[in-house]
């Protein structure tokens, strides 16, 4: 199924491509693949560039789903634990 697509994808050598550069960004751009050539040699392959997904996350829907149980303004461990506090190096 593969090999299907690829044969429906654009080919064009380098000077082509260059001269026809808005139209074959303009296939591109409504999701078409554009394969360059130089002497019929594959080059590059143009592709577009996959949109990120809209954040469809709701603003304040994970309320009340975490539960603090501590001060979190409280150091976890007591200060004389903590070598970098005591005394300054000479």
């Amino acid at each position: 199924m593969v090999w299907a697509y690829n044969m429906a994808m654009k080919i064009a050598n380098v000077a082509e491509f260059k001269n026809h550069l808005s139209e074959y960004l303009a296939a591109v751009a409504n999701g078409e693949q554009v394969e360059v050539r130089k002497r019929n040699m594959p080059l590059a392959r143009v592709v577009p560039i996959r949109q990120p997904d809209r954040n469809r996350t709701v603003l304040g829907c994970g309320k009340g789903s975490v539960v603090v149980k501590t001060d979190l303004t409280a150091p976890m461990l007591p200060e004389a634990d903590w070598e970098m506090l005591g005394d300054e190096p000479s």
